[in-house]
């Protein structure tokens, strides 16, 4: 007998939708997203389409109606819940394009809960399109079968997420005067965290001493190299999902 084909298969288009999800529930889609099921995955009437709306968890829709511009899904199985996230936070000083939106796909991709683009003396970038980080983190949520998107913030300033800094959270910031070694200490205090890191130049003297005094503020340090804000975010994201996450 031959063996019973994976039902839905692998090669399934999967999306995001923000609409809620319910058994039954019929979906149509315009724009950019049918374009992509109608245009380039050659979707027709009777295939299969993953949908995830970071509410209720991945359903499965059959396309029912298919034209060229959009197309009609009936939303026939749960396959399963949302995800559990872990309570991490990424704060990070925003840097040139590109570099930011690595740093949003990554931290879908590592399972962050809530981006947090923070304003320091040397940034360098001081707007961000919300619209498009948002964007970075759903495709990247499609791609690594997140069934959670991350939060992504408006902009703050240092001194304000400092002031408002919440009590339960441990704040591991990334201090290239030295720190402890971030993997003890990540491991050493489990819980609701976030890991700060700071702009290209770092921060300047005032705000590593205002970070300082809150009393949730832990400084690490990311080993004897130094390395760009990119890759000291995915790093130290690394080290905490290792430590205390869901690695």
């Amino acid at each position: 007998m031959p063996a019973t084909p994976a039902w839905p298969p692998q090669s399934t288009p999967r999306l995001y939708v923000a609409e809620r999800l319910t058994q039954g529930a019929m979906l149509r889609l315009d724009g950019g997203a049918a374009h992509y099921l109608v245009q380039v995955m050659r979707t027709r009437p009777g295939d299969p389409v993953k949908l995830f709306d970071d509410q209720t968890g991945e359903w499965l829709g059959i396309a029912r109606e298919v034209q060229k511009r959009g197309l009609t899904l009936e939303i026939t199985d749960h396959l399963r819940p949302r995800e559990s996230v872990p309570d991490f936070w990424l704060v990070m000083a925003p840097i040139k394009k590109g570099r930011i939106d690595w740093m949003v796909e990554k931290a879908c991709e590592l399972g962050v809960a809530r981006v947090v683009p923070v304003l320091t003396r040397r940034t360098v970038v001081d707007k961000l399109k919300h619209d498009r980080l948002a964007a970075q983190a759903v495709e990247a949520a499609e791609q690594c079968d997140r069934t959670a998107l991350p939060q992504i913030a408006d902009p703050v300033k240092l001194s304000a997420l400092l002031k408002d800094w919440p009590e339960e959270r441990t704040l591991f910031f990334a201090d290239e005067t030295g720190g402890a070694p971030a993997a003890k200490a990540m491991g050493e205090r489990p819980g609701p965290a976030a890991v700060l890191i700071g702009p290209e130049g770092g921060f300047d003297a005032d705000e590593r001493a205002a970070i300082r005094a809150v009393p949730q503020a832990v400084g690490i340090s990311l080993g004897p190299r130094i390395l760009r804000a990119d890759t000291a975010a995915a790093a130290a994201t690394s080290l905490w999902m290792a430590a205390a996450g869901d690695w």
